[in-house]
């Protein structure tokens, strides 16, 4: 693992990355082409001759090998960044607070290919804000509420809020074929998923099988809706905020999320995806360009006077679409 930032310079980004004990030994050309995908390996060498790849500040050769503790920095050129939906529209605003219903796809957070190309930079272009505070995380492909503090103070309190357990969450999601009938409790375990080739996926493990060392606890309630033409509308509320949660529960229960690469019926559409290599039999298989989780209620305390608030958003036009 590394710990990884990322920051404005001007109107260019740094990103920066500390290496770790189990990181170490290997090459700087090895380590960014193996961990920074979204340039070839070819790319890096042109990058690390150019000097914007360095090592604790000073510019290195290609073979240059790497060791704990050691910074490495990227001060990357302009890169075309994937197209997103930018769109997003604010529910709730005040002194301390911004709600926001984020569109699909769009990232909440710079990384990767993405800067400009994210929620964390339109609020600052368009809403006026130097430094947002987003509370909640949202994926790329997952659309909804997400709340944004204006200040320290308010960041603070709905972290804690977070943390404590004291949000309830409502999402709504549609999963291929027929879900049960009857309330679903989805309580155990989720950690990555040993039999992938994705490093960030997980497996859930409901409670009462064995567990990988570092499993996390988790606990979703899920109730169907209604059912139709192969696909169920579900209600699923999270007790717990594990990263992935809703998905790789649903996956592991059967009933994969409707347009998940990760998740859904055959995970190698996720690595065509990113080769951008989809067919349009992948395209049809799917069903829809995103994955259909949507944030739709929220329930909270403001951070000021703790006031209860609830904020609630409908389906997008995509997922609405196909469960007319």
């Amino acid at each position: 693992m590394t710990n990884r930032i990322v920051k404005p310079i001007g109107p260019e980004r740094v990103c920066a990355v500390r290496i770790e004990a189990g990181r170490a030994g290997g090459t700087v050309l090895d380590f960014v082409a193996g961990r920074f995908t979204y340039l070839t390996r070819e790319q890096w060498q042109g990058e690390l001759a150019a000097g914007r790849l360095r090592v604790n500040g000073e510019p290195v050769a290609p073979e240059q090998v790497l060791a704990a503790a050691d910074r490495v920095s990227y001060q990357g050129a302009e890169l075309a960044e994937p197209p997103v939906a930018s769109d997003f529209s604010v529910v709730y605003e005040d002194d301390d607070l911004l709600v926001v219903n984020k569109p699909a796809p769009l990232p909440c957070h710079p990384g990767g290919r993405y800067f400009r190309h994210t929620l964390w930079w339109l609020l600052r272009e368009r809403g006026g804000l130097d430094q947002p505070h987003l509370v909640n995380r949202l994926d790329r492909e997952t659309s909804g509420l997400l709340v944004v503090a204006k200040n320290r103070a308010a960041a603070r309190d709905c972290a804690r809020q977070w943390q404590e357990q004291q949000v309830e969450k409502k999402y709504l999601v549609l999963v291929e074929g027929e879900f049960p009938p009857d309330e679903q409790a989805a309580t155990g375990f989720l950690a990555p998923d040993p039999n992938s080739r994705i490093r960030k996926k997980s497996r859930f493990f409901p409670q009462g099988q064995p567990v990988p060392a570092g499993a996390v606890p988790c606990a979703t309630h899920f109730r169907r809706l209604a059912f139709q033409l192969g696909i169920s509308l579900l209600e699923a509320r999270p007790l717990t905020g594990r990263c992935h949660q809703i998905r790789a529960t649903l996956c592991s229960l059967g009933s994969p999320v409707v347009g998940d690469k990760i998740y859904g019926p055959d995970e190698e559409l996720f690595l065509r995806f990113l080769a951008d290599h989809l067919t349009p039999a992948d395209h049809h298989q799917l069903r829809l360009p995103r994955q259909a989780l949507h944030s739709a209620g929220l329930k909270m305390r403001h951070p000021a006077d703790q006031r209860p608030l609830e904020f609630s958003c409908p389906l997008p036009p995509q997922m609405a679409a196909l469960f007319p």
